[in-house]
């Protein structure tokens, strides 16, 4: 079947090799799995009939993986092989194959056989919509209800905290705009939040049912031991989102409600020394004569040496902040398009 994508002018006018598309696979252990998988994405790319390349980033593999894949990139030019020394996880994966990715449109998957890159033509198609990063739903997705469940309950939190409303972050087959994540940094377990920073970039973010296949060969390399990364990469996620350009509110703010409970607290303490009966009005809170024996007062203290603290942090971040743009030549906002202004 011809494909009806829209192809870069540069490519339907000179034949550019400028690649339209590149698929990104980060791959660990899984010699089982390589050659089938090579040969079903060089199926589905036929069937698109549009420049692509073949990432591959073998993640430390300790089997033949790496073997196989310098193979296949000796008979198919399209293929790019980037090889770790060490096992860095997928995140790091994903990250360098983004990095040396040429295409406008990018497509990472896993490398298990679960993700169907026969998908991949659907992606597009939503793409071509409008959207800047379509998300694949792994709606009959064919694992253990052990991982279903901490994975539902995931995908509600982080929706939740970040806004943008998606069944299955954790899905690896997505279309992402190169231009829009380009500057997303990726650390931890960050990939699965793409599609939140490509929200908070401007980008539109959608999501499509997807297929998902058994697992065949080898073995899951993810289990509840990532939890707890995800949690705390999701706090990083909405600070940066919400934050990331003037931390000072954040800091600041909770320095604020500090000084102000503090301030209540010494109220409420020296009101007990002038007014003994002032204690049945606040409903049996500790009473003293003495400021110095009142832990009240000395609650006071500590929430003042703490928005101290805050107030401290929060210039240091926004320091930071403002060396980061500022010595990297980076600004503060995101321009889509322009007109008759040359870059």
């Amino acid at each position: 079947m011809t494909s009806t994508l829209p192809l870069p002018t540069s490519t339907q006018n000179n034949g550019d090799a400028k690649p339209y598309l590149s698929v990104i696979v980060p791959v660990y252990n899984e010699e089982e799995n390589v050659e089938i998988l090579h040969q079903k994405i060089e199926d589905s790319l036929k069937e698109l009939g549009v420049p692509a390349e073949i990432l591959y980033v073998d993640d430390g593999s300790r089997d033949r993986s790496f073997e196989l894949l310098d193979k296949i990139s000796q008979t198919d030019s399209r293929v790019k092989v980037i090889r770790f020394r060490r096992n860095f996880g997928q995140t790091a994966a994903m990250s360098a194959g983004m990095n040396a990715a040429k295409g406008e449109i990018l497509i990472p998957m896993d490398a298990d056989l679960q993700n169907d890159p026969k998908d991949i033509r659907r992606l597009l198609d939503k793409m071509n919509e409008g959207y800047d990063v379509v998300s694949g739903w792994r709606k009959k997705r064919q694992d253990h209800i052990w991982r279903k469940i901490p994975s539902r309950m995931a995908n509600g939190l982080i929706s939740r905290v970040t806004g943008v409303q998606l069944h299955d972050y954790g899905c690896s087959l997505k279309a992402y705009r190169a231009d829009v994540i380009k500057d997303v940094a990726l650390y931890g377990e960050m990939h699965r939040f793409i599609p939140a920073y490509a929200a908070m970039a401007g980008g539109r973010v959608t999501e499509i049912p997807v297929d998902h296949h058994p697992r065949i060969h080898g073995q899951s390399k993810y289990g509840f031991g990532r939890i707890q990364k995800v949690a705390l990469d999701l706090i990083v996620a909405r600070f940066m989102g919400k934050f990331g350009q003037k931390p000072i509110y954040f800091f600041g703010g909770g320095a604020l409600r500090a000084t102000g409970l503090g301030i209540l607290l010494w109220l409420i303490a020296v009101l007990q020394k002038i007014s003994p009966g002032i204690n049945d009005l606040l409903g049996g809170v500790y009473e003293s004569r003495h400021l110095n024996s009142n832990p009240l007062f000395y609650i006071g203290i500590l929430l003042f040496v703490a928005a101290l603290q805050l107030l401290m942090m929060g210039l240091i971040a926004e320091m930071n902040m403002r060396i980061y743009y500022e010595a990297g030549g980076k600004p503060t906002y995101i321009v889509k398009e322009t007109r008759n202004i040359e870059a």
